[in-house]
């Protein structure tokens, strides 16, 4: 099954084949637009000429923020994150032997048990690791007990809240709208 978060098939393309690139999309999208966020994995990919996770966490670090930095960047704040990728790369190459799809395939895990690992990921807290939890079993086949509960509320079928509900222009609209609608309410809820 083909994601289509970013309106670019090379991009698109990527995070459906390579479970890193998946979960540095995932890290990036903070503070950028969804389908910016989700592009980066590709940049970093052509930029650096890899996505194994040995390579990009070893990589000299000076020289993996400049990649980020280089016109058009990979997310508006190319040092911090290019230190989280760098982060999240060596955490799966030391605790998953640089399968990052062994994270929610190793063992055969419950709902829990993968979010569980996911929170365990530098720059994976409770909020990312459930979206990314919904976004695995909604559109990667992840079928492991539980999984909609432990991703709640981002694992309601039907819902249009986060990046795992995305799979046409049309849905990136409803997305879009109900984070507008929940911001709107956040906002009142403060005034």
């Amino acid at each position: 099954m083909s994601l289509h978060i970013t309106d670019d098939p090379d991009a698109d393309d990527l995070l459906s084949n390579d479970p890193l690139a998946l979960l540095i999309g995932m890290l990036l999208d903070q503070q950028v637009a969804m389908e910016t966020a989700f592009a980066g994995p590709l940049k970093v990919r052509e930029r650096i000429g890899s996505l194994d996770p040995a390579t990009l966490a070893h990589y000299d670090a000076d020289a993996f923020a400049e990649a980020f930095k280089t016109p058009p960047a990979v997310h508006r704040y190319p040092g911090s994150m290019a230190g989280r990728v760098q982060a999240l790369s060596a955490a799966v190459e030391e605790h998953w032997g640089g399968d990052a799809a062994a994270i929610w395939t190793r063992g055969e895990p419950t709902g829990a048990e993968v979010l569980k690992r996911l929170k365990s990921l530098p720059g994976f807290g409770e909020q990312k690791a459930k979206i990314f939890l919904a976004l695995l079993g909604k559109q990667r086949g992840f079928t492991g007990e539980g999984w909609r509960e432990a991703s709640a509320p981002y694992g309601e079928e039907g819902s249009f809240r986060s990046v795992a509900d995305i799979t046409s222009p049309d849905s990136l609209t409803k997305v879009r709208e109900h984070k507008r609608a929940m911001k709107a309410a956040a906002k009142e809820k403060s005034a």
